[in-house]
């Protein structure tokens, strides 16, 4: 199979073509590298520094908590420090990151209610710390557990009230239930009352675990499980209710963008009640969400999302540290649209989610 090197944003070549790889691009940018190596060390890293632009929604941070009770990804995780976020950041023109949790593994929501809240409230509180520390460059989506609606309640209030939390995070689903269930009612009804933003992560369900030998639950299940939670709170009714809530979904919506039009065609004449349930159709309600580029700025998945929603709703995001900021800054930079485009999602859109990114 032929392998391809790709060389920035110039055209890839053929490994072994025998060309030399250097478009009139490369060519300027070859100079301008020998030009910098006859400068001081300290003048040229001033010269190639990039400016602190990007605003990444998507963001992992792993407190010691966290890494203790394990699950979400090894080596990765286990070399995470707060030091680490910040160098990345710093080498790839990000100025503020909002932190969260990635797909929490079961086995957490397996913990007695008095060893989850202070579990949610040390990874909580160590978020807010990294805030505090560093002015300016993070901000919070503070992580619910949800399956404790009290304890869920009460960190409600203590991350917005004393955290000053842009936001909270929550998964996609816990086992078999999703958040349309009755169960989480309360909570949303909470969220919807303080406007807040609610980023949601998926996982991959028990149900589906291992389903197809050979791939990954996070290729298929993941993006899946975005969907089926988006569907829950859309056909349960719950999202009626909850019109001052901004819904932000990870991974551009997983496979949200290619089934829309599928579900809003099918549930016409399916869902008997579904004018009740959403007066302006599934069309409308997917596009009243917001959905960031986490692993899926690709040309493909931003035509799809592009046809769905307005630029508008789409912010930047790179899962890190399981995707790098320059894989995901140059997946956008692939996808065909404009530069100001570019602009707006790398910056500015995110600025309707987080007051403290206005500043």
């Amino acid at each position: 199979m032929t392998q391809f090197i790709a060389s920035g944003a110039d055209a890839p070549h053929a490994a072994g073509c025998g060309c030399s790889g250097l478009t009139r691009r490369g060519l300027l940018g070859a100079a301008a590298g020998a030009a910098g190596a006859s400068l001081s060390p300290r003048f040229a890293n001033a010269q190639t520094k990039p400016a602190l632009t990007k605003i990444d929604t998507h963001h992992h941070f792993y407190p010691p908590d966290v890494k203790r009770l394990g699950g979400l990804g090894g080596p990765l995780t286990d070399k995470w420090t707060p030091q680490a976020s910040l160098d990345e950041m710093d080498k790839s023109g990000v100025k503020t990151s909002i932190l969260s949790i990635a797909s929490a593994p079961m086995e957490w929501f397996k913990l007695g209610n008095d060893e989850s809240r202070k579990f949610v409230r040390g990874i909580n509180e160590y978020g807010a710390k990294m805030v505090a520390d560093n002015p300016g460059r993070f901000g919070l989506f503070a992580f619910l557990s949800m399956v404790d609606i009290e304890g869920s309640l009460k960190e409600i209030e203590y991350a917005f009230d004393t955290l000053k939390a842009d936001g909270v995070g929550i998964a996609t689903g816990y086992g078999d239930i999703y958040p349309g269930d009755k169960k989480f009612e309360p909570v949303f009804a909470e969220l919807n009352r303080r406007k807040a933003t609610v980023y949601f992560h998926p996982t991959a369900q028990t149900c589906c675990l291992g389903i197809v030998p050979g791939v990954g639950d996070s290729w298929i299940e993941v993006p899946n499980d975005t969907s089926r939670a988006a569907l829950s709170l859309m056909f349960s009714g719950a999202l009626l209710k909850l019109r001052d809530i901004k819904f932000l979904w990870s991974h551009g919506g997983g496979t949200i963008p290619m089934l829309a039009e599928r579900v809003d065609w099918l549930s016409k004449g399916q869902v008997r009640n579904r004018a009740e349930l959403m007066p302006e159709g599934p069309l409308a309600e997917f596009k009243r969400f917001y959905y960031d580029t986490a692993n899926a700025g690709y040309p493909g998945s931003m035509a799809a999302l592009l046809k769905l929603v307005d630029p508008s709703q789409i912010v930047f995001g790179t899962d890190y540290p399981y995707v790098t900021t320059d894989w995901n800054a140059r997946a956008l930079r692939r996808a065909g649209i404009s530069d100001a485009m570019i602009a707006a999602i790398e910056t500015e859109n995110a600025k309707a989610l987080a007051p403290r990114l206005k500043a």
